[in-house]
């Protein structure tokens, strides 16, 4: 899923700096001053690097923060490539929220001393394991830019990894905007309680199923998985990868072994390959949503309705 940093995003980013420079040099007040405050009734100005941060940040904030999502509904996070004005946001905002490596182009643009990486709040998983096609496309990746990560970066499909990040904010947002402390610390609080009962949700709700194994378009549910004692089996690392024929026939043999009756597609990524293995293992597909972009409704209806999608795919009773 990782994008690297293209040349059309350089070549934004240089402009994008020349153009601060410039404006940093005729402009008057202090750096603090434009942080932490805004046109807009004197919240605080923040911004969230995609949805489902978009999402906690809103709840945290509240009326305190006025919150900008960087990437737009329907668009795949990786593919994002920053305006001048969204560096200039970056720029003046008293926090960025992200997580580092999702998006090259946030990660060049952010400020340290005003970003937080969510990655930093909660233990993370190492990223799923290369298959061997992988190998064999090391000049598509290339092509792409893909940079490897270590560990996975979606951490907002596990409620519980969530909520902790969900706390950590209130405390960064408190030292952002002193003003408003008591605030953001008691809407963290209460957004890790809901997010506490999701996670109850899902804990009760995956309980007891005929199979436990989850065959996705591409690796993007070990957080999930890891929480709820499920076993991913990603067609492919990267939704932009197409696999080889060696690595479907291995994933449509484990399907059939263990019993898989779904085969897991994505809302942004073509259902084309997931189709194939389907129809393969004799398995029908099923939209399980990776959160990257907005939903139809909101983070929690959304993670409701996986739940739901995963009860009747994986055959559970509770």
């Amino acid at each position: 899923m990782m994008s690297g940093f293209s040349r059309s995003r350089a070549v934004g980013l240089l402009a994008a700096a020349a153009l601060l420079t410039a404006t940093a040099a005729c402009g008057s007040g202090s750096a603090e001053t434009a942080a932490t405050s805004s046109p807009d009734g004197g919240k605080a100005e923040v911004v969230a690097a995609f949805y489902p941060l978009q999402w906690l940040t809103e709840q945290v904030g509240g009326s305190d923060a006025s919150v900008t999502g960087l990437t737009a509904p329907g668009v795949e996070p990786h593919d994002l490539e920053l305006s001048i004005q969204q560096v200039t946001e970056l720029k003046d905002a008293a926090l960025t929220v992200y997580i580092k490596g999702i998006q090259p182009a946030v990660d060049d643009a952010v400020e340290p001393d005003t970003s937080f990486d969510a990655a930093t709040a909660v233990t993370t998983i190492p990223a799923g394991e290369h298959t061997e096609e992988e190998g064999a496309e090391e000049g598509a990746e290339e092509e792409h830019g893909h940079e490897e990560l270590s560990y996975d970066p979606h951490l907002w499909l596990d409620p519980a990894r969530l909520a902790t990040v969900a706390t950590k904010l209130g405390e960064r947002l408190a030292a952002a905007d002193p003003a408003h402390a008591q605030g953001y610390k008691d809407r963290a609080a209460k957004t890790a309680a809901t997010l506490g009962t999701l996670d109850q949700e899902f804990t009760k709700g995956l309980s007891t199923c005929k199979t436990r194994t989850l065959v996705t378009a591409h690796e993007a549910f070990g957080y999930l998985a890891d929480r709820y004692k499920l076993k991913q089996v990603g067609i492919t690392l990267d939704p932009e990868t197409e696999p080889s024929p060696t690595r479907l026939s291995e994933v449509a043999k484990l399907a059939k072994a263990e019993g898989v009756t779904t085969i897991f597609t994505e809302s942004l990524v073509s259902p084309k390959v997931a189709e194939v293995l389907a129809a393969q293992v004799g398995a029908k597909t099923a939209v399980l949503d990776p959160l990257e972009s907005k939903p139809s409704g909101d983070y929690l209806s959304a993670m409701r309705d996986n739940l739901k999608t995963l009860q009747t795919a994986l055959g559970c009773t509770a």
